[in-house]
C-alpha cells in the first residue's frame, strides 16, 4: 500500500466512528437495535460530503483575496 489519503478519507475509520457512536447510543439507553451500520455509515459520509461542499462554496464566496501564485 504506497498511496496514501488522510485519515478523514478512509470508510473504515468513518464506520468505526459510527459504530462507536452506536455503542455510545445504546449505553445512554438510546433503542439501537434495528439501525444498519453500513447504511448509516453511508448516509453519514453523504452528509460529511454535502457539508464539505457547502463550506467550500461559502469560503470562495466569502474570500477577500485571489487564488494565485506567489
Amino acid at each position: 500500500m504506497l498511496n496514501l489519503k488522510p485519515w478523514y478519507l478512509s470508510r473504515t475509520i468513518w464506520a468505526s466512528v459510527v459504530t462507536t457512536l452506536l455503542g455510545v447510543a445504546g449505553l445512554a439507553g438510546l433503542p439501537v437495535d434495528g439501525v444498519d451500520n453500513s447504511a448509516l455509515t453511508d448516509t453519514f459520509l453523504q452528509a460529511i460530503t454535502a457539508l464539505s461542499g457547502l463550506i467550500a462554496i461559502f469560503g470562495r464566496v466569502s474570500a477577500r483575496q485571489r487564488i494565485g501564485k506567489n
